[in-house]
């Protein structure tokens, strides 16, 4: 099976590419066996969950390798039979060491890149989680939400979904506006103090009260939405640590962020692979005060849907049938995107599909994401809302702990809006 432009993109930036979600679950742990019969009975007739990396030289085991820019036309291919036991096991390890452990080693090849584990000790509220991580060559971030749901007490073909949002229509001169975006210069995030970055991962936990109070700003408008608070608490956090970006380097470029935006369609939501873009949207770091960021958030996100139906109707279109006779062109591409001034953080919102869950009678208790390390100079945020549990991962690709000190400060944005809607008791 030949590769998307999207799963070609993602398999040669250069980057670890792992991805992960986890439901942790109250109640007793259940046996692995069980797991896998779970995970047999609703994974196995799944092509995607059979795939391997193939190139021109060699097995999946030595085609891993185009992860780090190996330039074989990769294709996915299905060695054998479907194998719980490989893919599913115990990991006695607390569930935020799990994602460190994962986030800067690519899976082994030889068999389709992704594992499940049963964590005994989860912690943030559970007795247990099962925590699946992949390639995100394989699979994207709504690909693994659509995978744990099926997982989840009822039959699978009963489970609740995501609607997509439709995208708009687009024409070429939105696609030459967007493409124009696209190849803006833009800054990388200061490296202080200097030095080899190094990878770091923290999950923190929201309360539900302080963000449901978040939501309500500004107080003037109709209020945000969580990726809108997600990317202006971002930039808020990138202000804190590090400044205006006008002081960085005394260049008048913003620093950007990456927005993940799925591109399914009501016929294809529970399609698994990668079906997704990434816009830009620049970083309001100058704008002064917590609200005045927010509503330049909200201006900036306001035009994602249409920029995300530029690429989809005709950006990847174009791409696609280019690459067909110059596979240079993804090569380029995704140099292109290998810069960390290209995208100094990316930020992800996920809400868990659907209402409230079991496994196997067990409560879901929240969701935690982890999403990829990307280049050195770079941070990546994903806020997962699960009913009222709302649980944030950074990881960062700077100095040792800097994955910490960016979730405080995301966090104190959540809870200065948060403090600024709530009325001062007299």
């Amino acid at each position: 099976m030949r590769l998307s432009y999207a799963d070609e993109m993602l398999l040669l930036n250069g980057c670890p590419g792992v991805i992960g979600l986890a439901v942790v679950l109250s109640g007793e742990q259940p046996d692995v066996e069980q797991v896998r019969a779970r995970v047999a009975e609703r994974w196995a007739g799944l092509e995607r969950m059979n795939c391997v990396l193939d190139g021109p030289t060699g097995s999946g085991g030595t085609a891993r390798r185009g992860l780090f820019g190996r330039r074989g036309r990769m294709r996915w291919v299905v060695p054998g039979p479907f194998d719980p036991v490989a893919h599913v096991g115990v990991a006695r390890t607390k569930l935020d060491d799990l994602w460190t452990q994962s986030v800067d080693r690519p899976l082994p090849g030889g068999l389709p890149p992704w594992r499940l584990s049963v964590l005994p000790d989860a912690a943030h509220g559970g007795d247990f989680a099962l925590a699946l991580v992949a390639q995100h060559a394989l699979l994207d971030g709504r690909s693994l939400a659509t995978l744990m749901r099926s997982l989840m007490d009822g039959p699978a073909t009963a489970r609740e979904s995501v609607r997509s949002v439709p995208l708009p229509r687009t024409g070429l001169r939105a696609a030459g506006r967007e493409l124009m975006t696209m190849a803006a210069a833009g800054q990388a995030l200061p490296m202080r103090p200097p030095g080899e970055p190094c990878s770091s991962v923290v999950v923190s936990e929201l309360p539900a009260h302080t963000v449901r109070s978040a939501r309500r700003q500004p107080a003037d408008g109709r209020g945000a939405t969580l990726n809108e608070l997600l990317v202006g608490a971002v930039a808020g956090a990138v202000r804190a640590r590090y400044g205006p970006v006008r002081q960085w380097r005394q260049r008048d470029e913003p620093a950007y962020t990456a927005v993940p935006c799925d591109l399914r369609t009501g016929a294809t939501t529970g399609e698994l692979g990668n079906t997704l873009t990434v816009v830009r949207v620049p970083l309001p770091v100058d704008v002064d005060g917590p609200v005045a960021r927010l509503r330049a958030c909200q201006d900036a996100m306001a035009t994602v849907p249409e920029r995300a139906a530029a690429h989809a109707g005709v950006l990847f279109p174009a791409a696609e049938a280019v690459r067909r006779t110059g596979p240079w062109v993804t090569r380029f591409l995704a140099d292109r995107g290998r810069h960390s001034c290209f995208a100094a953080t990316a930020t992800t919102a996920m809400k868990w599909p659907g209402g409230s869950s079991t496994f196997q009678g067990r409560r879901l208790v929240r969701t935690v994401g982890l999403p990829p390390l990307q280049h050195p100079g770079t941070v990546s945020f994903a806020l997962a809302q699960a009913g009222d549990a709302f649980t944030l991962t950074v990881v960062c690709h700077l100095r040792p702990n800097d994955a910490a000190r960016f979730a405080d400060a995301v966090v104190t944005e959540f809870e200065t809006w948060a403090r600024m809607t709530t009325p001062s008791v007299p």
